[in-house]
């Protein structure tokens, strides 16, 4: 009955309780705990360069690295999520008010549309333009009242917010100082063979350092130049038209053309020409080629997907955790092309005849 099959079976079963109950209790910071990690992870590089700085010093080091990601990430960080939730309220008492009507935009862009160009859309069922513009009314509507109980919800939520925030920095500052040694913990402790264990979590800090450094510095960029050209040319609420074109600009192919093209499209039928030619030259040789220019420099050889499969890890990360997703969908996706990569490697290797 007490067999050293049956006591390792039962500490096996106590070790996975364990874990699940530990994980159980942060699951309601999942979002700090996974930021603290990112974060970490990414300035790592900068911390080992102050310690070699200031030998032995690692709390001042690990302070030091801690200001500059405050000065240089989070401030700006809460500073534009501030503006873009008064800039929304804006927007949407203006739809309220009727000063923004995609519904009138569409009706002026119709009312130059060549006649084939109607003629296909009575094909595709999209004529009746009656039913059209108060859809799109109604969903204009919809969706002020949606980014208005958004905002309340950030409003009620501070507190939480603030807990969630202050965790974070308080486990950034450990995670960088004690890095190292809880990555060689972890690495003892995993029952792998220890070439794959190696191998699958440079992965994983691979993936989270190029998606933030490359995926998202590329998004803030074209969302910025892409605002940027909508408050020259005079369009409403062009703070909230740059973070979207920012999130856009995570999706392979398409990006932030989703957001600037309907504009530019909307400025030539309605007699802007100059504003709407300069929008897509704009869009084309400027927003467009940066991910191409800006990418392989900050990416550089780390790990990359393809394009199919950052869209597709991407978009359903954000589906399943939200904002978090765009760092989640990726790492897991990057993590099980590794996965199985390591398993068809060692069946290969097996299925070899001995020399």
């Amino acid at each position: 009955m007490n067999s050293p099959e049956l006591q390792r079976t039962v500490f096996l079963l106590l070790l996975a309780a364990v874990t699940a109950a530990f994980f159980l209790i942060l699951l309601p910071f999942f979002g700090a705990v996974l930021w603290a990690v990112a974060l970490a992870i990414l300035f790592t590089p900068l911390y080992k360069r102050l310690l070699r700085k200031m030998p032995g010093r690692h709390n001042r080091a690990a302070l030091a690295t801690l200001a500059i990601c405050l000065v240089i990430v989070i401030i700006p960080l809460a500073m534009v999520t501030v503006s873009l939730v008064q800039e929304a309220s804006l927007v949407t008492q203006r739809i309220r008010t009727g000063e923004i009507n995609f519904a009138r935009y569409l009706q002026q862009i119709i009312g130059v549309a060549p006649q084939w160009l109607l003629n296909l859309l009575d094909r595709f069922g999209l004529g009746n333009m009656e039913a059209m513009l108060s859809r799109i009314g109604q969903g204009a509507a919809q969706t002020g009242q949606m980014i208005a109980t958004q905002a309340l919800n950030i409003g009620q939520n501070t507190f939480d917010f603030l807990v969630s925030f202050a965790l974070m920095l308080y486990m950034l500052y450990f995670l960088l100082r004690d890095g190292a040694a809880l990555s060689k913990t972890v690495r003892q402790a995993l029952p792998m063979a220890r070439p794959h264990t190696h191998f699958l979590l440079n992965k994983f800090t691979n993936v989270i350092r190029a998606t933030i450094k490359g995926n998202v510095a590329v998004a803030a960029v074209q969302g910025a130049l892409g605002g940027l050209a909508f408050w020259v040319l005079g369009v409403q609420g062009a703070l909230l038209w740059a973070v979207l074109m920012g999130f856009l600009s995570l999706l392979p192919a398409v990006g932030a053309a989703l957001i600037w093209l309907p504009v530019a499209l909307y400025f030539l039928a309605t007699g802007h020409v100059w504003q709407g030619v300069a929008l897509i030259v704009f869009g084309i040789v400027v927003i467009g080629l940066v991910d191409n220019v800006l990418r392989p420099i900050l990416v550089g050889k780390d790990t990359q997907l393809p394009d199919y499969i950052v869209l597709m890890s991407t978009v359903g990360g954000m589906a399943l955790f939200g904002v978090n997703g765009f760092v989640i969908g990726p790492v897991v996706a990057a993590l099980f092309m590794a996965t199985w990569d390591l398993f068809a490697s060692s069946n290969e290797e097996a299925a070899e005849p001995p020399g």
